[in-house]
């Protein structure tokens, strides 16, 4: 089991910056306990971000912005929060799950089965990550691609879209169970933006015509070629639900 050597409660966001980019010692960002349970190994020390960061959500027009330590649960309950976000945070985790885990450590920790964070990219999901230059934007397709942009940085919010129709299709081995494949889409101007989970190493968007060509890892729930095959038909059902050609 690793050792937590030491934990630290920042009083401000440099501090909590300055903490987490010292060379000599390997150091965890938690907030609610999402990244702690994902990303505990290695980690030397702690930085607990819960007195400084963003519990806010905040609108204007049709994006809404969701500071890092939105709870999952205060995610559900808002009415601003459009209805795909809401039923895939409700697959998070029960109850005691969502009343402590956040916007920000779903999104840091980003599992490869997580159906909000699929969620996220049909919204356009924009991360802000504050990092010791300054604080930049990043689309979350890109963070997901590239994890070596959130080192040495502490995701502040997520912004998303919240306009357009959406729907979603799954198949799990029960109706609770985690997905084998999850896919979610979203009515955008010029067709549809779709995203996957169960299909590669993290949620990804999948364009309509490279369904195909998808290469997913199989396990004991289903082969590479089952899940591409589920791709598929979830992919029809979900674009039929939005009103396209199935």
């Amino acid at each position: 089991m690793q050792t937590i050597s030491g934990y630290h409660r920042p009083g401000d966001l440099n501090e909590a910056l300055a903490l987490l980019n010292r060379s000599e010692t390997a150091t965890l960002v938690v907030g609610g306990g999402t990244q702690v349970s994902a990303g505990l190994a290695g980690a030397g020390e702690l930085v607990d971000i819960q007195a400084i960061a963003d519990d806010t959500i905040t609108a204007d027009g049709d994006r809404i912005a969701y500071g890092s330590l939105v709870r999952l649960q205060d995610l559900i309950d808002n009415e601003r929060t459009p209805r795909l976000l809401r039923d895939t945070a409700r697959r998070e985790g029960p109850n005691t799950h969502r009343n402590a885990a956040t916007v920000g450590g779903t999104v840091a920790t980003s599992d490869q089965e997580s159906e909000l964070v699929a969620a996220l990219l049909v919204h356009e999901a924009a991360v802000t990550i504050a990092q010791p230059g300054g604080s930049r934007e990043v689309p979350l397709e890109e963070l997901l691609d590239d994890r070596s942009l959130l080192a040495g940085g502490i995701i502040t919010s997520v912004t998303v879209d919240a306009g357009g129709e959406t729907a979603s299709a799954r198949t799990g081995r029960t109706p609770a169970d985690t997905s084998i494949v999850a896919v979610v889409g979203r009515v955008v101007s010029g067709g549809f933006r779709l995203a996957m989970t169960g299909v590669a190493s993290h949620p990804v968007l999948v364009a309509q015509d490279g369904i195909g060509q998808l290469q997913p890892s199989g396990d004991f729930r289903g082969s590479p070629a089952y899940r591409r095959e589920l791709a598929e038909v979830l992919s029809k059902r979900v674009i039929a639900l939005l009103g396209g050609a199935a």
